[in-house]
This record gives C-alpha cells, structure tokens and sequence, in this order.
C-alpha cells in the first residue's frame, strides 16, 4: 500500500459514521433526530450544507465522536441548494457516509402543519400546497441519492421511532437491514417499497366465516394461508430471491432494504407471510423489522 493509500485509509478509520437526515418538512424530521439521540448519536440540527466537512472534521477530532446524525432541511435557505454537492464531497471524503430521506404524501403534510397552525417554510405569500410542491422540487435530486427512505405517511410517532431503530440502532456493520411491510393494495403500495411481494393468489381466508374477523397475526389464519402449498413455495422462493439480491444491494452500498408484501385488504394473507417472510430472514441472521400498515390496531 502505498503511502498515499495509507493516509486515505488512516483517515476514513478515524472518521465517525455519518448520517445525513433530510427530507419533507413535516415528515417526522424532529421524531427520526429524537429517535437518534436516544440511540446515542450525535445530533445537529439544521446545519448549512457548505459547513459539513468542518463539523465532521470539528466534532470527530475534537470531542472523539463516533456516531454523528446532522439534520438539514430547506431552513437553510440558499445554503440548501448546496447540499447534493455536499452530500458528493463527503462520499468522496469517506466510505460512512449515509443519507436518510423522510417524505409523506400531500394531504399528509397539509394537515399536520394545519394541526400545528405553521406555515411552511417555502410558502411565502401563496398556498400551503405551493410550499409543498417547490420543496419536492428542490429536494428531487436528493431523494435519488439516499441510501433509505422512509415513507411516513401512515406511520404514527412510534411506528417512525421503530423504523429508525431497526435501521440505526447499534453500530452500522455491512449488513443488509430488511423492513418488511404488510398492505392492502386497494390503498396503495408504499411508496417507499423496494420490493413488492403480491399475494393475492392465495386463497383468501375474508371468505371464511370464521377467519373473517381475525388477522394474520392470529394462527388460525397463517394456517389457514400457509395449509395450501404454493403459499410455502412463494416464501421459500421469494426468501431466495432476497438472498440473490442482497450481495449486490450491498455492492452497491444498498443497506437498507423495503420489502412490501401485499394482498387485497391488507388484513389476513399479507400480514401471514410477511410474518413467516420476517421469521425466515431473521433466522438466517438479517436484521428484520416487521410492520403491518393496515392493520391500525398494531402498535
């Protein structure tokens, strides 16, 4: 190695993993940098984009942080329109760079900032929806770039804190981290899925008097789901499939993955086998979180 090398590699073994926090206003920035802090990052909030490489630089070599989460959003104003070079500059400067991406849907955001009586940052004097859409605008490129997005559209305070947990909470080993939705498609595919698993060519225990009023979670029902044979098929060949993607995710620095599992209501088949498909990844050492979106009553 040469002695070039050997600085390049002294220099990112001492640089701290490094996650940049951004997206939507209103999508849960203040929760996700809440839910950091208790994981014992070091937490920055609001920081103009031009100053990243000095705070790094500031906070590792001066008070030996090893964990450093810095929240940055449209406040920033101009200094905003910097970030995706920033953000190019610091993957450049080293390998534990990642950038977590927040959004949520238009009527989403117009009632939260409703319910909080706050205009949006990029509003002025026009409509709340005007502010929303040049925000999308501006942060277009950014979302491209980020290593995992998290839509939190239906997701409560604690659903978003279980998210960050399950993807941030311990150190940042090379390991593939697999989120695992359940959902009904007559209300839409998460918009954040990577995958998309649709078993509705199960046969559909809402059509059994007694499973009707139950869920997937209840065993009666995954029995039922899983007594007909292309159910176990599906899961041992959909586990694979994850298996054959996961090296190249990684390759790719692809970390964090979103598979979203699918049937019509989003109550029996979908919450059966992403239950299973949870179990089985879980087993075989993947770090797995299981969310059930339809289904209000988990918590």
């Amino acid at each position: 190695m040469s002695a070039e090398q050997e600085s390049v590699a002294a220099a990112e073994a001492d640089s701290p993993e490094l996650l940049l926090v951004t997206g939507m206003s209103g999508a849960g920035r203040s929760t996700a940098a809440r839910a950091l802090e208790d994981q014992g990052w070091f937490v920055i909030d609001n920081l103009p984009p031009s100053l990243l490489l000095d705070a790094v630089d500031q906070v590792a070599s001066r008070h030996g942080v090893d964990r450093l989460a810095i929240v940055l959003d449209v406040r920033s104003g101009l200094f905003f329109a910097e970030l995706p070079t920033a953000v190019r500059r610091m993957r450049d400067h080293s390998d534990h760079v990642r950038v977590l991406f927040l959004q949520a849907s238009d009527d989403v955001l117009v009632h939260r900032f409703e319910s909080n009586r706050r205009p949006h940052p990029l509003q002025g004097d026009g409509r709340l929806l005007d502010g929303i859409a040049r925000e999308r605008e501006v942060l277009r490129d950014l979302r491209a770039e980020a290593d995992l997005v998290i839509d939190t559209s239906t997701l409560n305070v604690h659903d978003l804190r279980r998210r960050m947990d399950a993807a941030f909470e311990g150190d940042l080993d090379a390991r593939l981290r697999v989120t695992v939705i359940s959902f009904g498609f007559k209300y839409g595919v998460p918009v954040d899925a990577d995958l998309v698993a649709d078993v509705r060519f199960l046969p559909n225990p809402h059509w059994v008097a007694e499973l009707e009023p139950l869920t997937g979670l209840q065993p009666a029902v995954s029995d039922y789901v899983f007594s007909h044979a292309e159910a176990q098929a599906f899961l041992d060949q959909y586990a694979k499939l994850i298996d054959v993607v996961a090296d190249g995710y990684l390759r790719e620095g692809k970390r964090y993955v979103t598979v979203a599992v699918g049937c019509t209501g989003g109550k029996h088949r979908s919450v059966a086998m992403a239950e299973r498909l949870g179990n089985r990844l879980t087993k075989r050492g993947v770090q797995t979180l299981v969310m059930h979106r339809d289904l209000p009553e988990v918590v």
